[in-house]
């Protein structure tokens, strides 16, 4: 016996849930590439985006996922044999440096754990120690989705200011982009990467990656660029080169009307939306967690991200069988711990096209899944959750 028949919710962090006005943008013959409509879409994109990322600067639109925005970023700026520091709070930043070490790049590690937020004070401490400057970039996640953890990178880049450091700060704002503030000229940022399948509501498949002045002028002596990431190119006359060949179409569709959908809503609005939704579910978390089973991974609650709240399970509680347990008897997709969180966490997405009901739906699941399995839990976490949401949305 179930209850999952009727539409399945996907509840992990990347891909999120499509709107069905995104998905309509997308069921339409394709059209020319030279000429006419496209370009037009292609233009407005260009004019758009850097507002989302709050910058002045350039965005530089591919056909990959966020992968390859991560090469296209190192690529655009980085040489054979530069060193990078990377900053370590979960996976994805350690991932951005290994593609950048497969490049030819020396990378060190700047240690900082899964639980935790980067240490301002240790990135001074350690840039201050690299009198030569061989350090030529320091790569760092807003939200990293393994972990669920934010970093303030504002305080990063004053760190590396009061260093006196003229390293390049590269951020990865795939995890945070469209759902909580990133504000890259105010913050210092000098290359930023995201991509299409989070908080910007669209299909996997396109990355952005924005260009700040210091990062366009390291372009100019860069030696790892090449053909296709190559941001001199993509600024050619022509349209075809903004892709470096056939533009991605239908995801261009897509994207133009999920941004078009940001702004009607308003930013401001859709990082609002965002903090009451990830207020709802630390308000469901911290009432599971009284049973002495669940805990949130990041222990800090200023460092607990609004896109995605990675919960913990004690050794000896396989949180596999309530991933199962909601996926297939009630319709709800959970997202899977992932690295060193693998087969010891189970992750709530709410990022994106996400709302009251959609999150409320996917805590009464969760607390209908540790019931039904037997798992120690305080009582009461869908209650506190509608709480919260009845006392931060008045009347």
């Amino acid at each position: 016996m179930s209850v999952r028949n009727g539409r399945e919710f996907l509840s992990i962090p990347g891909p999120t849930v499509m709107p069905d006005e995104v998905l309509g943008a997308m069921h339409h013959p394709a059209i020319d590439i030279y000429s006419g409509r496209l370009e037009g879409i292609t233009h407005s994109l260009l004019a758009d985006l850097p507002k989302v990322f709050g910058t002045a600067g350039r965005v530089y639109l591919y056909a990959s996922n966020g992968h390859g925005a991560w090469e296209a970023a190192v690529t655009n700026v980085l040489s054979r044999g530069d060193r990078i520091l990377v900053l370590e709070s979960g996976r994805f930043a350690i991932g951005w440096g290994e593609t950048a070490r497969m490049l030819g790049v020396e990378i060190e590690v700047l240690p900082g754990g899964w639980r935790r937020a980067v240490d301002p004070a240790a990135v001074e401490e350690r840039l201050r120690a690299d009198t030569a400057g061989a350090i030529k970039a320091v790569l760092v996640v807003q939200v990293d989705t393994a972990s669920g953890v934010v970093n303030d990178l504002a305080a990063i880049r004053r760190a590396m200011d009061a260093a006196g450091h003229g390293a390049l700060l590269m951020a990865d704002a795939i995890a945070s982009l469209a759902t909580m503030p990133f504000e890259m000229d105010a913050w210092g940022i000098d290359v930023a990467v995201s991509g299409s399948q989070k908080g910007l509501m669209t299909p996997p498949g396109l990355g952005f990656v924005a260009a700040g002045p210091r990062a366009r002028a390291a372009h100019q002596v860069a030696g790892l660029r090449t053909f296709y990431w190559d941001w001199t190119f993509r600024e050619g006359e022509l349209h075809y080169q903004k892709y470096c060949g056939t533009p991605p179409e239908h995801h261009l569709f897509a994207l133009r009307k999920a941004v078009d959908m940001l702004f009607d809503e308003g930013l401001d609005n859709v990082f609002h939306r965002h903090r009451l939704l990830a207020g709802a579910v630390r308000q469901a978390v911290e009432s599971w967690a009284e049973g002495g089973v669940l805990e949130f991974n990041i222990l800090e609650p200023a460092q607990r991200s609004d896109s995605v709240t990675t919960v913990l399970v004690k050794e000896g509680t396989d949180p596999g069988a309530l991933i199962r347990y909601c996926q297939e008897k009630c319709g709800v997709v959970l997202g899977v711990g992932i690295g060193d969180l693998g087969g010891k966490a189970f992750r709530i997405a709410h990022m994106g096209h996400v709302n009251a009901p959609m999150i409320l739906g996917t805590l009464g699941v969760i607390e209908v899944g540790l019931n039904a399995l037997g798992i120690a839990h305080g009582r009461g976490g869908v209650q506190a959750a509608t709480d919260w949401l009845g006392r931060s949305v008045p009347a």
